[in-house]
């Protein structure tokens, strides 16, 4: 009862989060307050249990804890960006529903096709080496994303999805076998279901934390940009003069200035995240190796392959 109290009203808290502004709505912050009142007396409960529904104890091992956490905030990192992208292009791009999910769907092309390889080579190699080459490459997509303008091209928006593939290969089955290394075979279900649990609420936090963070910090650049707007500017000026010979009004131009510049500025929001984005996969590469995952073994490695799904 409590698991369904707190985590009810975390994913009802998530979901209408943007659409009553957050916490100046009192509706919000009953929701947290609610979920963080029954979140406490569901971990005293697990903790001081004969039989807990929840194995919590499981955090006390390192390779559960640091494979938990990096797969966690990796995937909520991932499907923050997978609902970022897809907006941004329609609604400051000018893409269709149809467009835009044409650039996402090459992302599962290298997935597909590299992810049986990386199942044969888990139990010969380190899974912290594949983890990290994956968080790398992670990194090095929403670098890409990062440096885009307003007049990006279809090919700059397809390179990083189908190089993201290459970093879902690597992403799911080695933070897998690292959260279930050294676990004896009668704890393994109960670490997979927990493990699974807070990565897909991470998931949807990393939803909405992304959606509103993106409409702050285009508040935040639209008000930078907008403050430039003035007579003593002297080349807002002198635009505005060469929109008036061409035969734009006054409030016509600054209409226009405003348009342009809301459009600029979600594009440096979005900039934003991906570079932060880039910068969280680097430093959990740290997390990854604070675990000791001991050698898998085939029977291993089909059990991390089946837990990822």
């Amino acid at each position: 009862m409590l698991l369904i109290t707190w985590v009810g009203s975390l994913q009802v808290m998530l979901d209408k989060g943007k659409d009553l502004d957050w916490f100046s709505s009192t509706t919000i912050i009953a929701l947290t307050l609610i979920a963080v009142i029954a979140f406490a007396f569901f971990v005293v409960w697990e903790l001081t249990a004969d039989h807990p529904v929840v194995d919590l104890s499981l955090f006390k091992l390192r390779n559960f804890t640091g494979g938990t956490v990096a797969l966690s905030i990796g995937y909520g990192l991932y499907f923050g960006n997978l609902v970022l992208l897809p907006l941004w292009l329609q609604t400051d791009i000018g893409y269709t529903a149809t467009d835009a999910g044409i650039i996402m769907a090459p992302v599962g092309l290298f997935a597909i096709l590299l992810s049986p390889l990386t199942g044969k080579v888990l139990p010969r190699t380190d899974p912290r080496y594949i983890a990290t080459a994956s968080f790398l490459v992670f990194a090095l997509c929403f670098w890409m994303r990062s440096r885009y303008t307003t007049g990006v091209d279809t090919f700059a928006l397809t390179v990083p999805t189908l190089i993201q593939g290459v970093a879902m290969a690597g992403f799911f089955i080695p933070l897998v076998s690292i959260t279930l290394s050294g676990l004896p075979g009668n704890r393994i279900p109960a670490a997979s279901g927990l493990s699974n649990f807070v990565r897909i609420m991470c998931g949807g936090i990393g939803t909405s934390i992304f959606q509103t963070a993106w409409d702050h910090r285009t508040i935040l650049h639209h008000t930078r940009l907008v403050t430039q707007a003035n007579p003593y500017n002297p080349t807002f000026d002198a635009a505005v003069q060469q929109m008036n010979q061409l035969g734009l009004s006054h409030e016509q131009a600054f209409g226009l200035f405003n348009s342009m510049a809301t459009q600029q500025a979600a594009q440096l929001g979005v900039n934003d995240l991906f570079y932060i984005s880039a910068g969280i996969f680097v430093a959990l590469i740290a997390l990854i190796w604070i675990t000791k995952p001991e050698r898998s073994h085939g029977g291993d490695a089909g059990a991390a392959a089946s837990a990822a799904h």
